[in-house]
């Protein structure tokens, strides 16, 4: 009767345990309350569908969408980042891996010789062989296994968001060095004009010079402005080079081997749809890895405190013996064990983890708050600049067309012999200074639309793929077919 009973016993502590397990008294509660409220709307509207694709392609370049393209898949710091993926990815199965048993096959060989004085044979030998496997497994009582794998679940997830944002980085980068080359080339194209203008008012001046209706001095002063404007161009030669190297490592190429066709940077279209704030806390991967590692401390905390209480460990094992192989499985064993392992005294050590992975969840939620809050402010930014370039592109162009205008009264009146030479030179500088100026703002509102499509961030980084995953199967498919 009392051996029934111990019987009996045995399952209701199993089942008892796997109830308890199945418990997790120390899960997180969950987040009902937005940790940083955002506005309900930006200072400007736009009646436009929110676009969360990929927004370089409306910029209508076939070559700058190729170099976004081959950015994505050979860029450095994504080749970086996407190792980083796959080392948090085994450690989370690291993590998961307790949630199951362990097996493990064992194998053990023995020979022994002993001697014995007096003995009538004198050396005696024998020898054990022996092979089995050998299980294990922790009940997980109080959730700490559970809360371990969450948590590096979630340290994945988060830092393939931080793989998003660095893409995204990465194409913003791309799209705005492409922009400032084609300026830069647009400048030269206008600072050419410009030298063959001033050398058009060279000659004019010092014919008029030879028929002593115009002073050496005016002839001085036009030379002058000719070795200026002459001064733009290498500058200008010099900051396109460095673009094409920038661009270069962009696309994990060596600096000189990129090339680029010529085009007119685009003229910025409607305000593209913005949403609500909030929409950020989904399209933005920065705040979404914030997020899922404000979860993961959140499991943390879980876990360190489950570490407090004691954890109950089966194990199993089973073997065959034989003095010889041939007899090896004429014998077997088998084994049964459980263990509880509870901490009495560590010094403060557990509960002190705790404490740290509180404080960690306090610095998590700082840094959550921090990021939302930034996302918005980098929408805000970018809607201002671009909001108030365009009313100093109004302004310049309206100081453009007054200096036009200026210059040729200057022409004229000089060309009639009521003024001298100053003010034609004083106006020519003014409009050839404001359509240098033109081209670099019309290429700086352009750059803050590319800033306010990187602040709206998007999901079409959920499509990437590890080329380094796609290399491999590249290379064992192309192996099969030679097989």
């Amino acid at each position: 009767m009392k051996g029934r009973t111990v019987t009996t016993a045995v399952p209701a502590i199993l089942l008892l345990a796997v109830l308890l397990a199945a418990c997790s008294p120390f899960r997180p509660d969950a987040r009902t309350e937005p940790a940083a409220p955002l506005p309900t709307g930006y200072t400007l509207y736009s009646a436009q569908p929110v676009e969360t694709g990929k927004w370089w392609e409306a910029l209508g370049n076939a070559e700058l969408n190729h170099l976004v393209e081959t950015a994505l898949t050979a860029n450095f710091d994504l080749e970086q980042a996407w190792a980083r993926l796959r080392q948090v990815r085994a450690v989370a199965v690291q993590y998961s891996a307790g949630k199951y048993p362990t097996l493990d096959a064992t194998g053990d060989y023995k020979h022994t010789r002993s001697y014995t004085k007096g003995a009538k044979d004198g050396a005696t030998t024998s020898e054990t062989h022996a092979v089995g496997l050998e299980a294990g497994y922790e009940l997980d009582l109080w959730g700490r296994v559970e809360a371990e794998a969450k948590g590096g679940e979630l340290d994945y997830r988060a830092s393939r968001e931080d793989l998003n944002a660095s893409a995204m980085t990465v194409a913003g980068e791309v799209v705005s060095r492409w922009l400032e080359i084609q300026s830069q080339r647009r400048k030269e194209r206008i600072v050419e004009e410009q030298i063959k203008t001033n050398l058009t008012y060279l000659e004019l001046i010092e014919l008029r010079f030879r028929n002593s209706i115009s002073t050496a001095l005016d002839v001085y002063q036009q030379r002058q402005n000719l070795a200026k404007v002459k001064a733009l161009l290498p500058p200008i030669k010099s900051q396109e080079q460095l673009l094409l190297n920038e661009l270069a490592l962009l696309m994990g190429r060596p600096a000189g081997s990129v090339t680029l066709a010529e085009a007119e940077v685009p003229e910025p279209r409607e305000l593209p749809g913005l949403g609500l704030p909030a929409d950020l806390l989904a399209n933005r991967p920065d705040v979404r890895s914030a997020g899922l590692a404000l979860s993961s401390a959140d499991w943390s905390v879980a876990a360190a405190r489950a570490d407090r209480l004691p954890s109950l460990t089966l194990a199993g094992t089973g073997q065959f013996t034989g003095a010889q192989l041939g007899t090896i499985f004429d014998n077997w064993i088998l084994t049964l064990a459980g263990a509880v392992v509870g901490p009495i005294f560590d010094g403060g050590y557990r509960r002190a983890e705790v404490d740290k992975a509180r404080a960690v969840v306090d610095e998590k939620l700082g840094a959550y708050k921090s990021t939302v809050y930034t996302a918005f402010k980098e929408v805000e930014d970018a809607l201002a600049e671009e909001k108030w370039q365009k009313e100093y592109l109004d302004a310049l162009s309206a100081q453009l067309e007054a200096s036009r205008v200026s210059l040729r009264e200057a022409v004229s009146r000089y060309a009639q012999g009521l003024d001298d030479y100053l003010p034609v030179l004083s106006a020519l500088m003014s409009v050839q200074e404001l359509e240098v100026t033109m081209a670099t703002e019309r290429t700086n509102l352009m750059l803050y639309r590319v800033a306010l499509y990187r602040a709206l961030g998007g999901t079409w980084t959920d499509s990437l793929a590890d080329p380094s995953l796609a290399a491999d199967d590249a290379n064992t498919e192309q192996t099969g077919t030679k097989g």
